[in-house]
Order: C-alpha cells, then sequence, then structure tokens
C-alpha cells in the first residue's frame, strides 16, 4: 500500500485550523490585557494630575512669596490670593479625581463584562473548531478509504491484465 497523496493536505489544513484556534484565544487574552493596561494608565495619571496640580500651586506660592518679598512691608497682602489659588486648585483637582475614578470603575465594569463574553466566546471557538476539526477527520478517513479502494481496484486490474 501506497502513502495516501491527500495525508499532507489534510495534515497541513488540521494545522492551520489548530492555529486559528489558538490565536483566537492570544487574541481574546491580549484584549483582555490591554484593557487592564488602560486602567493602569487612568489611575497613574491621576496621580501624575495630582502631583502636578501640587507642583504649580507651589510654584505659585513661591512667586507670590517673592513678590510680597519685594515690595514694602504694608504694601500687599498676598494672603487672599493664596487661598483663591488652593481652592481653584483643590476644586480642579477633585473634579479631576471625581472623572477619574469615573472612569476606573466603567474600565473595571467593562473588564469584568469582557471577561465574561470573553469566557462564553472561548467556548463558541472551542466548540466551533472542535466540531469542525471532528468532520475534517471524517473528510479525511472518508478520502483515505476511496483512495484504499482506488489503490486495490488498481491493483487488482493491473494483475487481471
Amino acid at each position: 500500500m501506497t502513502q495516501n497523496p491527500f495525508t499532507a493536505v489534510f495534515d497541513a489544513q488540521r494545522t492551520a485550523l489548530e492555529q486559528s484556534q489558538s490565536f483566537a484565544h492570544e487574541a481574546l487574552e491580549a484584549q483582555q490585557t490591554s484593557i487592564s493596561a488602560i486602567a493602569d494608565v487612568v489611575e497613574t495619571s491621576g496621580s501624575l494630575a495630582e502631583s502636578n496640580a501640587e507642583l504649580t500651586k507651589g510654584a505659585i506660592h513661591a512667586y507670590f512669596d517673592a513678590l510680597e518679598a519685594s515690595m514694602p512691608e504694608e504694601a500687599a497682602e498676598f494672603d487672599d490670593l493664596r487661598e483663591l489659588v488652593d481652592e481653584g486648585f483643590d476644586s480642579a483637582t477633585e473634579a479631576q479625581s471625581q472623572s477619574l475614578e469615573a472612569v476606573l470603575e466603567a474600565l473595571e465594569e467593562s473588564e469584568l463584562a469582557y471577561e465574561e463574553f470573553a469566557a462564553n466566546y472561548s467556548e463558541v471557538v472551542d466548540s466551533s473548531f472542535d466540531a469542525a476539526l471532528e468532520a475534517h477527520k471524517q473528510v479525511e478517513e472518508n478520502v483515505e478509504a476511496v483512495a484504499e479502494d482506488v489503490e486495490t481496484a488498481a491493483d487488482e486490474f493491473d494483475a487481471s491484465a
């Protein structure tokens, strides 16, 4: 009995199906990782924004201190301006923090929803690929049987000729 000429084709097709299944799982994992990475970036940006606000507020206070030091003693009072700057930065920082918390909460909900979707989708992908591989196996077995029948018939024909 000779090697079935379709064996290599079926092997290549089976390998392609298995790789497609693996790529589907890897894509789901990459998307899930990107959602987590986005949440990390948002969290980090909140800390950076707070640090930037404190640094800027400090620079403005230092500017007021320098102005106050360069003026005669009772020429100007900067306490009200300092308080106004502090209130402005505090309210802006608070608003930004609330916005970032809302974004983080939405991302966490999205991440949970995506995890559920990914689990369900993975099950569908796996069952679909399993069905495709099973059908592929059946076709391969049928082709092998036909090839054997053709080979047997050819051998019998050669023997009778």
